[in-house]
């Protein structure tokens, strides 16, 4: 199953523990829920919920309930006001927001230790890439950078006046991992055109991108997937040709949306060739699963991020969904515990699943009569 790289002392603390947690998620999420509750019993609200006397996970589920991020607007005031230990185990790095696709912006708080799983998670998809197909000249060239700004507002944060923005462009600023592979333009440079996504500044953000890439050597680009497709239909526009025309990607590294392979690869190869699409289950919240092989599913970070889903026979761990068992995604991370990320999610069996969509009465109806036409998904 896995690459022949695996122990890499360069690749091993990116994808080593990731691969070692797919021989055994029971054992990976176990010691994960563990580790968190340590984390949590620093906090007020894990104390007030009981946390240091949590053995197993009947034990948390008793104890912690589920929380959406509604549930979290009183925690994250009083973080506002400099008091992070009400919910956080540790100080906040920065903040960063959401694009507001599904609905209003959501404003969140990062920690260190968040950072640090969205740097390495984040990686993991074009590591595991790079080694499972012995492509390493995907790493000499120049990877797209079509994030969103990471410098939009200001707010004041325990007396003090913070900069934020949107995650995306805050995590390629933040990523040393991307200053190795050559961002192409540096994000500090998509900052300094301004905070604004209206037509107009994706368009000013779009041709800069294009003019610093047009005669480099481009290998990939990574981010959010309607913003790439966005970017190859202004070029085709702009410019008279395709991204395929210009550059030979060896893959796409796509993240922030649902359906990617089913929704979005077709178009994405229409402008950029027959290349490789790579599948990366993101949010602002984290980086939860990516895509291990050929295979159109997505593999979650099982030594990272503790996993459950709700389920019409009750609440079960994600790793013991049987394939065509599906429910409502429930994440426990070194921020939340037992987070709402409100999407519907699937198992395809052996590890592998796929993202349905966001749990609302439309997907639900979709997904019902989807599964009455057709047993089973390609």
């Amino acid at each position: 199953m896995f690459p022949e790289e695996r122990s890499s002392d360069i690749f091993q603390p990116i994808v080593g523990s990731w691969y070692e947690s797919l021989e055994n998620p029971e054992k990976s999420q176990r010691l994960v829920l563990l580790n968190l509750v340590k984390e949590y019993e620093k906090t007020r609200y894990g104390k007030n919920h009981h946390a240091s006397e949590i053995k197993e996970v009947t034990d948390y589920r008793a104890k912690f309930p589920i929380m959406n991020y509604q549930r979290l607007h009183p925690y994250l005031a009083e973080i506002q006001k400099g008091d992070y230990a009400n919910i956080l185990p540790e100080p906040l790095a920065c903040w960063v927001m959401t694009r507001g696709s599904t609905g209003p912006a959501k404003v969140l708080p990062a920690t260190k230790t968040h950072l640090e799983q969205i740097f390495t998670c984040g990686a993991r998809a074009l590591v595991n890439y790079v080694l499972r197909k012995r492509d390493f000249k995907l790493l000499t060239g120049k990877i797209l950078n079509l994030n969103f700004p990471s410098n939009v507002h200001t707010t004041v944060i325990g007396g003090q006046t913070v900069t934020y923005g949107y995650s995306s462009g805050t995590y390629a600023r933040l990523n040393p991992m991307l200053d190795k592979v050559s961002l192409l333009p540096r994000q500090e440079e998509i900052d300094a055109l301004g905070p604004g996504i209206t037509k107009a500044d994706w368009e000013k953000r779009f041709e800069l991108v294009y003019q610093q890439a047009a005669n480099e050597n481009v290998t990939a680009t990574m981010g959010v997937t309607p913003v790439i497709l966005s970017f190859a239909r202004y070029v085709k526009k702009k410019h008279g040709k395709s991204p395929k025309e210009f550059w030979n990607l060896r893959a796409l590294f796509c993240t922030s949306v649902r359906k990617i392979q089913f929704k979005y690869a077709r178009s994405l190869r229409r402008y950029f060739g027959q290349v490789p699409v790579v599948e990366i289950y993101s949010a602002t919240e984290g980086v939860f699963a990516q895509q291990l092989d050929d295979l159109p599913y997505i593999t979650p970070n099982y030594d990272k991020y503790f996993f459950e889903v709700e389920t019409g026979q009750g609440t079960k761990m994600l790793h013991e969904l049987k394939r065509g068992e599906w429910g409502k995604l429930i994440i426990s991370s070194c921020m939340f515990p037992r987070y709402d990320i409100g999407d519907i999610i699937e198992a395809a069996g052996n590890n592998y699943f796929r993202v349905v969509g966001r749990h609302t009465m439309l997907t639900l109806l979709e997904h019902g009569l989807y599964r009455l036409f057709f047993r089973w998904f390609v």
